[in-house]
């Protein structure tokens, strides 16, 4: 007997590999990258996670996917931000039933509680969850399964329900007593989460699609520096720190070029849309400028694309603050 479990890599969700572990079923841990997981690449801890509770683990690129039929249309609406959090959830577990005949797989557990997060794990949306993904009664949530109705894993006797568990609501305290019964020493301790949650992620979002159109390349673009709207043609994007410019310095994005700032002068790497106009890229370069270490009433010599322009930073950052998103 074999089940997928939806794997974010969390501690509830190596948990109810575990409790499943226990009644000799096989699991395979799915992991689904959406794009909006983290600011870092997770990868050597979905693996480290993986290891510790001994699953095999299995990645699935769903970003265009999940661009495409989830985050722009959910059924079910957005939670405080831009978090589509029961269509994404539903369509994971859709996603992972896909996967079930090319893996012998008989059903789908998840690391899911009730009560624990506000939006997707009430009752009534993990009902909403298990319509949208076509799994009825495939779907099996072992830290909360007493709460739940019998599923056709346990009517089939494939699980037992007895050694199930009833977890409910945000205290971790049943949780840390499981990672001393199973002895579990590598874990991602609780809080974070996904990206889409956040309402400055959002502002950006929303700015963002009111003047382009939104693909998976853009995903990166959202997750660092300030934002400014420089015009409806023209988006600007600068690092706050040395963190940030490395992860903008990395991406590749054909909708965007990099700018760097003079030679010898220490600032920020910034992204700038290639679609700016001439007076869009005068704006943009003082506003660059104006976040190095730059004296305001000083010439510098700034390359965007082709062209080198010759530019003053402003007084103040209070000055440029009116067009920055966050």
């Amino acid at each position: 007997m074999k089940a997928i479990a939806l794997f974010s890599g969390g501690l509830d969700s190596m948990l109810a590999i575990k409790v499943i572990q226990e009644q000799g079923i096989d699991v395979i841990a799915m992991h689904f990258n959406i794009g909006f997981g983290g600011t870092s690449d997770r990868s050597e801890h979905l693996k480290k996670v993986a290891q510790e509770v001994g699953v095999n683990l299995v990645v699935e690129d769903v970003r265009k996917r999940y661009i495409d039929e989830v985050l722009f249309s959910p059924k079910y609406g957005y939670g405080s931000a831009f978090n589509p959090c029961i269509d994404c959830h539903g369509n994971m577990f859709k996603w992972a039933g896909e996967k079930m005949k090319e893996y012998g797989a008989s059903f789908v557990i998840s690391g899911e509680v009730l009560n624990e997060r506000p939006m997707s794990q009430r009752k009534e949306a993990m009902q909403q969850v298990e319509k949208l993904s076509g799994l009825e009664g495939l779907v099996l949530r072992p830290l909360s399964a007493r709460f739940m109705a019998v599923t056709i894993p346990e009517e089939k006797g494939w699980v037992d329900r007895s050694q199930l568990l009833d977890i409910e609501g945000r205290s971790r305290k049943r949780q840390y007593e499981l990672i001393e019964k199973y002895g579990i020493e590598y874990f991602e301790s609780p809080g974070g989460g996904c990206l889409l949650t956040d309402k400055f992620l959002a502002t950006k979002m929303k700015d963002f699609i009111e003047y382009n159109a939104f693909g998976v390349q853009d995903i990166d673009v959202l997750k660092y520096g300030r934002h400014f709207r420089i015009s409806p043609t023209a988006k600007l994007v600068v690092g706050r720190h040395q963190e940030d410019n490395a992860r903008l310095e990395a991406i590749v994005n054909n909708n965007f070029e990099t700018v760097h700032m003079p030679e010898g002068i220490i600032g920020p790497v910034s992204l700038l849309s290639k679609s700016a106009t001439p007076e869009d890229r005068a704006l943009a370069g003082r506003i660059i400028l104006t976040y190095g270490k730059t004296a305001p009433d000083q010439n510098y010599t700034l390359s965007i694309g082709d062209s080198a322009l010759q530019l003053q930073p402003f007084a103040s950052k209070e000055d440029v603050r009116s067009m920055m998103l966050l």
